[in-house]
């Protein structure tokens, strides 16, 4: 058992542990970090195309690693998990950081059909990979997004396309409503990008309305991917989140 406190840096779908490089730069002098590649990325055997996959496996995974208290840090789909962790574990984390976690069952009240509604835009068939990526990527970043994107990047993003599409499918599905992530008591600073999609931003500030030790903090030049775009800004609140309860 490591002397100092325990961080685990979840990433967000599509991408790799490689993305909080710089916060466990920052984090490193005074916590042990844990950055693990989730199942089918980085460092991680591929997952294969056709096979059936469910979030809660990542979820399964990273159980192992609560075996003493640590904060956790989660970015869309890695906040997503992280919530679960927390729900599973909860005398195991010292506190929660998370960047636009994708918990769209907080949407379940009849007011919040518009941004259900919003949500349905993205297609439920993977087809050939390359229009649905294409939807998903536009869908979180504006029209042209994935035009926009470096060959390279394209084609990592095809690489995971399909473990990708089956995160998206089976958390769309998920039940888990506001009264159950009102159950976790560890402090939470819930972070956003003011240029998000308004279903992201309905989610922060009905978990934000809900988690009883939560902070929402909202960065207004920032869209969904501020980890990376804004990550001097964003990693800063997150090192004095954990500083403040470490």
């Amino acid at each position: 058992m490591s002397t100092r406190p325990r961080a685990i840096l979840i990433h967000s779908g599509g991408f790799s542990s490689r993305q909080w490089r710089r916060l466990a730069e920052g984090l490193a002098p005074t916590h042990e970090v844990i950055a693990p590649d989730l199942i089918g990325y980085g460092a991680a055997r591929a997952w294969p195309t056709g096979k059936p996959f469910h979030f809660r496996q990542d979820v399964a995974a990273l159980e192992s690693l609560l075996d003493e208290p640590a904060h956790l840090v989660g970015h869309s789909y890695g906040g997503l998990i992280a919530l679960h962790l927390a729900l599973a574990r909860p005398a195991a984390i010292r506190s929660l950081a998370l960047y636009e976690p994708v918990a769209f069952g907080v949407l379940d009240e009849p007011a919040d059909h518009e941004a259900r509604e919003a949500l349905d835009v993205v297609s439920r068939d993977f087809g050939d990979g390359e229009a649905w990526l294409a939807q998903f990527v536009n869908w979180w970043n504006g029209p042209n997004a994935w035009a926009a994107l470096p060959a390279e990047t394209q084609a990592s993003f095809r690489a995971v396309g399909w473990k990708l599409f089956q995160e998206v499918i089976t958390l769309m599905e998920d039940p888990t409503d506001r009264a159950t992530y009102a159950t976790i008591a560890a402090p939470t600073l819930l972070l956003g990008g003011e240029r998000s999609p308004f279903p992201e931003k309905r989610v922060l500030e009905k978990l934000a309305a809900a988690l009883p030790s939560a902070e929402l903090r909202w960065f207004p030049d920032a869209g969904h991917m501020g980890p990376i775009t804004h990550s001097p800004r964003v990693n800063a609140a997150i090192l004095a989140h954990i500083a403040a309860n470490s």
